[in-house]
């Protein structure tokens, strides 16, 4: 465990603003003096429950549960307010809400959940005809409370605080610097780093050299050589995807796609086999330094049609005690969503990266990055597994990645990779 420091004031600072937003919302209807007070002593009360959390909390742990709720249900006051400013009345925004929260717990159970805690919560509001506002924080209360008293084990858990990116070998930390990533993301960069940068690089793979996997698990020359191609020369390669989702993730996965993937501008993964049809764009950006080493290379993927963005991924590989790892960060807003894999040996030449390993640094981790003091703040994402198996089968490259949460799958990939035609 990497040591963990105390926290800034800061943090505190953001939560006190989003007390007084929902101490304003949660009042709104009482008038404007009302609000104004309300907001005050919303400010005040959160500011102050943070800052406690933040100091009884024990040595290598988040914010306690309690606060977290709070601070959750305090988030949702505005939008329950503005949604009903637009028309919306309280069952529909209590289920809005419930299956927002629900899908956010990723678990089938929590899932299932939250819809059905909002259906109760918005008709109780409906008789009493409460204010959205309070219905939309109602919800995610009674949602939260309901799934700390059923859900023990935690979804994520602090790794580090406020350290430096060496510490982290394992962490990708590379954030997006505005609200949106896109497929521009490493022009950006470059511009930023004051580097070199090519645009979809010519027969570049995203991965220098296979023999960096090298470990117990696997030996590199013993991987197919087609196999071995396709990641030393990602490029000479056309992708096919057939998404397979599991029914009981989908109502989620399209509130999160609409609502954060889309705006963002990544993690948007196809829906089904008709939208995979308007084809992938497959293509590799680098960023070189003064000596002309590729130091960064991002791997994206966006339709063909529009080039709307899918994923974009830094790739980056690096050992540790004799074991190659493949670290993948994916650039959100002053952070980043890393997964780190394990190599291991398929049979017949295939290879296959794995957090479904014990031990070591395979996992998923998001972090934040303070870039003034250029500090990383790093969370284990407990629950959240993968598994990348690429093979060649009747002579073609094929690949599976697959991916599941508290051990229930919910999503497969299902690649055909073609050689494009040369040039």
């Amino acid at each position: 465990m990497v040591p963990v420091m105390a926290s800034s004031s800061s943090a505190v600072g953001v939560v006190a603003t989003v007390g007084g937003l929902a101490g304003a919302s949660l009042a709104a209807h009482r008038g404007r003096r009302t609000a104004a007070l309300a907001a005050l002593a919303g400010a005040v009360g959160l500011g102050a429950s943070e800052a406690v959390a933040r100091n009884v909390r024990k040595e290598g742990e988040v914010v306690p549960l309690w606060q977290r709720i709070a601070v959750s249900t305090a988030m949702v006051a505005p939008l329950g307010w503005a949604a009903g400013r637009a028309g919306a009345g309280p069952r529909s925004v209590a289920l809005a809400t419930g299956a927002l929260v629900g899908a956010m717990g990723l678990r089938p159970q929590k899932v299932a959940m939250g819809p059905m805690v909002g259906i109760a919560v918005g008709q109780a509001g409906y008789r009493g005809n409460a204010p959205t506002a309070v219905v939309a924080s109602g919800t995610v209360l009674a949602y939260r409370t309901l799934s700390g008293l059923v859900f023990r084990d935690a979804q994520v858990s602090l790794l580090a605080e406020q350290v430096s990116a060496a510490d982290l070998p394992f962490v990708v930390p590379r954030p997006a610097r505005s609200r949106y990533v896109g497929t521009g993301y490493f022009a950006e960069l470059a511009e930023e780093l004051g580097a070199d940068y090519t645009a979809d690089a010519q027969d570049a793979g995203i991965i220098p050299s296979l023999d960096a996997l090298a470990g117990p698990g696997l030996d590199p020359q013993d991987v197919d050589p087609l196999v071995r191609e396709f990641y030393q020369h990602t490029t000479r390669f056309a992708l096919d995807i057939v998404p397979e989702w599991r029914v009981w993730i989908r109502p989620g996965y399209l509130l999160y796609r609409s609502l954060v993937a889309r705006p963002l501008g990544q993690a948007s993964i196809p829906m089904n086999q008709r939208e995979a049809q308007r084809g992938i764009r497959s293509r590799i950006d680098t960023i070189s330094g003064v000596d002309g080493t590729v130091s960064v290379r991002g791997w994206i993927r966006s339709f063909a049609d529009d080039d709307e963005p899918i994923m974009t991924g830094i790739y980056t590989t690096y050992t540790h005690e004799g074991c190659g790892y493949v670290s993948v960060g994916f650039p959100v807003p002053e952070g980043s969503f890393t997964a780190t894999l394990l190599p291991e040996a398929r049979p017949a030449g295939g290879l296959r990266l794995t957090s479904r390993a014990p031990g070591g640094h395979a996992g998923h981790y998001l972090t934040y990055v303070d870039t003034v003091a250029d500090e990383l703040t790093a969370l284990v994402v407990s629950g959240f597994e993968e598994q990348l198996d690429v093979f060649v089968a009747d002579g073609e490259l094929r690949a599976e990645h697959a991916f599941w949460v508290f051990g229930f799958p919910f999503l497969t990939l299902h690649y055909r990779i073609t050689r494009k035609p040369a040039s």
